[in-house]
């Protein structure tokens, strides 16, 4: 699956509606929702309601510098957005934002 430069730059100047999926880790933050529905335009801009509404979790997820923790990851779609334009990565209706913590042990 390829991200497609051209529409997510079209869209990103009207928000549009995703969904964040919460891992059961952190559902405690947001009343144990295991999605969340948010309209923006980036991953930031979700980001930004998500620290309006749910700051508990905001802050599980960015530090406080609002610069996503090192131990977590996110997703928009099966794309991490390390690897794209980070938190300024453009989303388009339907698509959904995944958060990931690390997970580790032995």
């Amino acid at each position: 699956m390829i991200m497609h430069e051209a529409t997510r730059s079209s869209a990103s100047d009207r928000a549009t509606t995703v969904t964040i999926f919460v891992p059961g880790l952190l559902r405690h933050c947001c009343d144990g929702a295991s999605e969340l529905t948010m309209s923006a335009t980036s991953v930031r801009a979700a980001f930004d309601q998500l620290e309006q509404r749910y700051p508990s979790l905001y802050r599980s997820v960015c530090d406080e510098t609002g610069a996503v923790r090192r131990h977590v990851n996110v997703f928009v779609n099966a794309f991490n957005t390390r690897d794209v334009d980070g938190l300024e990565t453009a989303v388009v209706a339907g698509d959904v934002i995944t958060i990931l913590p690390a997970v580790s042990g032995g």
